[in-house]
């Protein structure tokens, strides 16, 4: 479930703004945001796994808290983050 160091290296080095970025909230959205969907595809599979849906949320309610501190402080790096990552449609 937990991401591999090799996806995790691709996507901090997709989402980084300069060489040594690794934790700008673009980072940290693109993360969770994988993390997010590999859980998702777990708990379809299953279903009574309630600890890791807690986790799930969590996760969701981070990703949002950093996407509207991203909205606040940056608007066009929001607007392409959501369009990359294909969030709110």
């Amino acid at each position: 479930m937990a991401l591999t160091a090799e996806l995790k290296t691709k996507l901090i080095n997709d989402y980084k703004r300069d060489d040594k970025d690794s934790g700008s909230p673009q980072v940290q959205v693109a993360l969770l945001t994988e993390r997010i969907n590999q859980l998702t595809e777990h708990l379809r599979e299953h279903k009574h796994d309630f600890a890791s849906r807690r986790g799930l949320l969590m996760m969701v309610s981070k990703r949002n808290r950093l996407l509207r501190y991203l909205q606040r402080k940056d608007r066009q790096a929001y607007l392409d983050l959501i369009a990359r990552l294909g969030l709110r449609k």
